[in-house]
């Protein structure tokens, strides 16, 4: 009997062993770092310059940037409250990152960040989601400034915004924390674009102004269905077309 209890422990032993390491996230590297406010319009790092650090928004939002010819502007994100950016391996920074609000944000060495990862089985599979995210973000972007048009631009960008910064306890209305030149160099558009879009959009009451800054979602389905999107197609949203005395379904 007293074999079989030494068995016991002995197999409780190789099970906590075998037990796959606790995921850990990434926000963790950021614990000790103290957080640093960055005034509205004042950028954190520029496009080109050695990528020494890697950086977690605290608070505010920040725009990633690129200066393309004729010294046109490109956003190519936006960075919200728990966001990491610059982790990416390159040595040099693809973009230059400024706050569009006051800010806080925490920076470590990049060093620091990857040899964390590299000591950590806990962590590698964090940074991995990290560079996969991104890179889904990137595709997405791609394919809404290949292929949509104006409204179903600006109304992914809504509907990819909502989680963000809708008010809580007050559902559908939205904080737009960037003004209108930001979110018109983000879609590919100009500022007069973006504000005529808005105009069509509030005279179908899918979305409406409120106050300077908000806009109120109106009709969030509606909204969805008008991103353009292939998910957002079903058979009530089907085209029927009449041929030859029979009807055929086009969707």
């Amino acid at each position: 009997m007293l074999m079989l209890g030494k068995n016991a422990f002995a197999v409780a032993g190789l099970a906590v062993e075998a037990a796959p390491p606790r995921r850990l996230c990434l926000s963790s590297l950021f614990g000790t770092a103290l957080p640093e406010t960055i005034p509205a319009g004042k950028a954190i790092c520029w496009e080109g310059d050695p990528a020494g650090c890697v950086f977690q928004v605290a608070e505010g939002v920040v725009r990633l940037q690129r200066i393309i010819g004729e010294g046109r502007r490109v956003i190519t994100a936006f960075q919200y409250a728990g966001d990491i950016f610059g982790a990416f391996p390159q040595r040099n920074y693809l973009f230059t990152a400024e706050a569009v609000s006051d800010c806080r944000i925490r920076r470590i060495g990049r060093n620091l960040f990857l040899g964390e990862i590299a000591g950590s089985d806990a962590l590698r599979p964090a940074y991995m989601g990290l560079l996969c995210k991104e890179t889904e973000a990137a595709h997405e972007q791609m394919v809404l400034l290949s292929k949509k048009n104006a409204q179903e631009r600006l109304c992914s960008f809504l509907i990819e915004l909502a989680p963000r910064t809708e008010m809580s306890g007050n559902p559908g209305l939205l904080q737009i924390p960037m003004n209108r030149q930001d979110i018109a160099d983000y879609l590919g558009m100009t500022i007069e674009t973006v504000s005529r879009t808005i105009s069509k959009l509030a005279a179908i009451q899918v979305v409406v102004p409120e106050g300077r800054h908000n806009l109120r979602i109106v009709c969030r389905q509606r909204l969805k269905e008008l991103c353009g999107n292939a998910d957002a197609f079903n058979l009530e949203n089907c085209h029927r077309l009449v041929r030859h005395g029979s009807t055929a379904d086009l969707c």
